[in-house]
Order: structure tokens, then C-alpha cells, then sequence
């Protein structure tokens, strides 16, 4: 997402638009979850690190694989929401799914929650394919997020730890999703990304693939099967550094408002969830 530690406007820098079909490339469910070593078929990438959200529904999300953020501050951005550990905001919906539910309700001074939930501690990795199945939430002002952010962020601060958002999304605006990196010199308002547009239909009505495929030097940004942007450090503003070279943790959320989106208004249905199907992160396979 934009700025975690300041307000800034999001005006992504090298925004463009690729039209495709809403339906193509969409990944069934599949019965029997991939076990770890699985090779994607046809990529060289091996699976490592994964969650497929199976369990009994109200279950809390796994506390080795997971930890929530709490707090109702605004993280930055001035949402509106309060993030919970409660399993109604963030819990198993016993179908095979995460569901991080927004709630209009007044909780720790705040008119709304959420969750936002992070592998901060239990799975940080450089490199890799990070995927994740997802049906978004809808709605003026809703703001689902897939996003990564660098393990050094404690001692580095942001934006200089460097931040990867894989998928962020305004529930208002059904057809578009937005890749984007943040790091030192271009973040906030200066980041760099890029807006892709699925040509006659909605994002929110089916579970799509977002992810990144990170190499050295190169990160590639997919929905589906689509690759709709690509950067590398000649992507960057002159002068500016590549920070995406070191191990990185990975973040969900929904936010209700703030600098992205906007306010929720009267058409905004409440409450709103997105769902997580699975998250998987594969390395390349050694001959």
C-alpha cells in the first residue's frame, strides 16, 4: 500500500493499461493443495512456503505462519479502520479460505475494522514467486491489499526497508488493479507502477491469481496469466537505489478509506470480505 509511516497521495509514476479477459487464466480451486517441493509446471520454480487456509470455520489464522497488526491509527494512510486479532475480522470461513472481513461498527475510537495480518518473523525471503488466490471486496472506499515489505524495516525504517505491493485494489473502480514499489527517493506520491485494466468485467466477481515473480535485478508483476509490468533498477527514477535485494516479508489487509480510496459513502455495503484461497511462494529449482 502507500506510505506506512507518512500521508501522501498516491500519483503512481508510469501508469499503463493492458485490456484482457476478466475469466482467462483464473485457477481452480484445486482439491488437493500442492505439497512442499511441488514444482509449477513448466517455470522451474519450486514450492517453499505456503497456507491454504484449510480448517474449521471462526478458526483464528495460524500463529506460526501469521501475526495480526493491531491498532487504529491510520498506519499513514488515514484509513478509517480499527485492525483487529478478533476472528471476526480475519478467520478460516471452513471452505478453504481466508476471509478478512471490514465490519462498520465503533471499535477502539473508530467507526470501522479490519485486519491486517503479516509473516513478519515466522516466513521472510529474498526472491522467489509469490502468488496468492484471491475474490476481492467491493465498495467506494474499500481497499484490498497483497503486499510485501522489507524484513529491515524496524532498523531501516520505511521507505528505505523497500516495499513490494504485489495487488492493491479500489473497491470503486471494479476493472483496475494497481502494482506498485516504494523505496527511497519514490514512494508515496513518487512511487513507481503501474494501473492494469481487465477489459468487460469485474475483478470482484471471481477469485483471480495476483502475483510477483522476483529475480535479482527484476521484478515482474502478474494477474492470471497476464504479465502487465515489469521493473528493474532502470525502471527507477535517475539515481535513485534498487532496494529490493534482501529478504522481504509478506502482509494482507483490507482498509476501509484513506489517501488511496477515499471515504466509504452511503452505497457502501458493509460488511465487506475479502477472500483468500491460498498464499504460495516458490524459488527457483536448482538443476
Amino acid at each position: 500500500m502507500t506510505s506506512r509511516r507518512f500521508l501522501f497521495a498516491l500519483a503512481l509514476s508510469g501508469l499503463g493499461t493492458l485490456a484482457c479477459d476478466p475469466a482467462a487464466g483464473i485457477a481452480d480451486k484445486q482439491n488437493e493443495p500442492p505439497k512442499p517441493d511441488t514444482v509449477l509446471p513448466g517455470t522451474g520454480w519450486t514450492l517453499i512456503w505456503q497456507d491454504e487456509f484449510e480448517g474449521s470455520a471462526g478458526t483464528l489464522p495460524a500463529k506460526e505462519k501469521w501475526a495480526p497488526d493491531v491498532g487504529g491509527d491510520g498506519w499513514g494512510n488515514g484509513q478509517y479502520e480499527f485492525n483487529t486479532a478478533r476472528a471476526e475480522n480475519a478467520s478460516l470461513d471452513g471452505e478453504g479460505n481466508l476471509a478478512i472481513t471490514a465490519r462498520r461498527e465503533r471499535y477502539g475510537n473508530n467507526d470501522y475494522t479490519s485486519a491486517r495480518l503479516n509473516t513478519k518473523g515466522r516466513f521472510q525471503h529474498a526472491y522467489g514467486r509469490y502468488e496468492a488466490r484471491i475474490k476481492l471486496p467491493t465498495g467506494r472506499g474499500i481497499w484490498p491489499a497483497f503486499w510485501l515489505l522489507g524484513a529491515d524495516v524496524d532498523t531501516k525504517g520505511w521507505p528505505a526497508c523497500g516495499e513490494v505491493d504485489i495487488m492493491e485494489h479500489r473497491g470503486q473502480i471494479p476493472s483496475i488493479v494497481t502494482s506498485t514499489l516504494h523505496g527511497p527517493g519514490y514512494s508515496g506520491g513518487q512511487s513507481v507502477g503501474r494501473e492494469h485494466a481487465v477489459g468487460g468485467g469485474t475483478l470482484q466477481a471471481d477469485f483471480h491469481v495476483y502475483a510477483v515473480e522476483w529475480e535479482p535485478e527484476r521484478l515482474r508483476f502478474i494477474l492470471d496469466d497476464t504479465v502487465f509490468f515489469e521493473a528493474t533498477p532502470d525502471t527507477l527514477p535517475a539515481g535513485k537505489k534498487w532496494v529490493y535485494d534482501h529478504p522481504f516479508f509478506i502482509i494482507l489487509n483490507v482498509a476501509v478509506g484513506g489517501s488511496y480510496v477515499g471515504p466509504p459513502d452511503a452505497k457502501t455495503v458493509f460488511p465487506q470480505t475479502m477472500k483468500v484461497d491460498y498464499v504460495r511462494v516458490y524459488e527457483k529449482a536448482t538443476p
